[in-house]
């Protein structure tokens, strides 16, 4: 096992240039408070750059590995206890995305958001109350969250079924991958018994969520950090397949790489210059909206990828995944799954499992199953 752990480890390292430089490195991992505060010797040392790359590398991957133990969770948690709530949550849902297609989208979203702080413990279902600070108003959530009235309902469903028996954190964990398949994608099991937090962290929440302007490396880092490979990373970015961005994240895009990118064939520039007129480079309209997939935005597949290959992908942190000079494994990934629709469906699948594990200790040991998503019990 620690042979595999070494080996996955060692080759995502062997795929990173020789000339990568040591204030790359810097800029990269400041971005990551928690990273940056234990990692400060190193980044400040006087190490060439590949053994100061090799030293973080260890450090992410040793720390996201013994920091997550296999979770206790199983297939029949609730099969004694509620057994119709796998049921109850695939109908919510099946009335929530025939309403709008877009609420797969904010439910698969919320369930990322909320794994990559403290682990999949609906911490960012938490409301801000006098004596707790959530999650929902760091700057990569508050505008970009908008599905927990989706969560209530199941909750409120679930509660009227089975009250005080299944937690917040695996509703919105089986209706993520309920989403997912209503909308054409795969299926996979959803192992259960995750507790809810008391705790939010509206720090790591600031520092541990990739952002839409992020490059590469940063990106990799906080992947890594949780636990989750290169292989991982580039499947689950993969969802963007479905949803919309806002102007605000993609406006330094369209109006600065996207022709450089770009295939500049006249369909592109027709495509640049629908979303140039949808986000205005100044006056406003930062809230307005652009499929991240625009050719079937509503619709599970492999799309994303076949967009990224031609350069018009909307976000700068999609792109980068095809496009940068650092990519070299993952432009291998993209290209892979734009011609593999099965072999992304199957690592999606596979990397949806490992997403959904990473858990909270310390809510087995002080966890909770709220009543209400939004607030701890009293």
């Amino acid at each position: 096992m620690q042979k595999k752990q070494n080996a996955k480890l060692f080759s995502y390292i062997s795929h990173f240039p020789t000339h990568f430089s040591h204030s790359d490195l810097l800029l990269s991992f400041k971005k990551s408070k928690k990273a940056t505060m234990a990692l400060a010797p190193l980044l400040h040392s006087k190490l060439p750059s590949l053994q100061l790359l090799l030293l973080i590398s260890i450090f992410i991957f040793c720390s996201s590995l013994y920091a997550s133990d296999d979770p206790p969770l199983s297939l029949d948690y609730y099969a004694s206890t509620c057994p119709a709530v796998f049921d109850i949550i695939r109908k919510e849902m099946e009335c929530e995305v025939l309403s709008d297609p877009r609420n797969a989208a904010l439910v698969v979203r919320l369930h990322f958001h909320d794994c990559f702080v403290q682990g999949c413990d609906g911490s960012v279902l938490l409301d801000d109350t006098i004596t707790l600070q959530g999650e929902k108003k760091a700057s990569p959530n508050v505008n970009s969250l908008i599905g927990f009235s989706i969560i209530d309902k199941i909750k409120n469903k679930v509660e009227s079924e089975c009250p005080g028996i299944v937690s917040c954190a695996d509703i919105l964990t089986i209706a993520a991958r309920d989403a997912v398949i209503l909308v054409g994608g795969p299926y996979w099991d959803v192992p259960v018994g995750r507790k809810d937090s008391k705790t939010a962290s509206y720090e790591l929440a600031s520092a541990n969520i990739p952002t839409a302007d992020e490059g590469l490396v940063s990106i990799i880092s906080k992947f890594l950090y949780q636990g989750l490979s290169v292989k991982d990373m580039v499947a689950l970015s993969g969802a963007h397949t479905i949803g919309m961005a806002r102007c605000a994240n993609f406006r330094a895009r369209i109006y600065g790489d996207f022709e450089t990118t770009s295939e500049r064939s006249p369909i592109s520039e027709t495509y640049l210059s629908n979303l140039k007129s949808t986000c205005p480079a100044a006056g406003g309209g930062d809230d307005n909206v652009s499929a991240m997939d625009n050719v079937t935005p509503n619709l599970f597949d492999n799309s994303y990828f076949q967009i990224l290959l031609k350069g018009e992908g909307l976000l700068n942190s999609d792109q980068e995944l095809y496009s940068s000079m650092l990519g070299v494994q993952t432009k291998k990934l993209v290209a892979k799954y734009a011609h593999d629709p099965v072999g992304f469906f199957k690592q999606f699948s596979d990397s949806m499992v490992k997403l959904g594990n990473i858990t909270n200790p310390d809510s087995f040991t002080n966890g909770e199953v709220r009543k209400n998503c939004r607030f701890v019990n009293t």
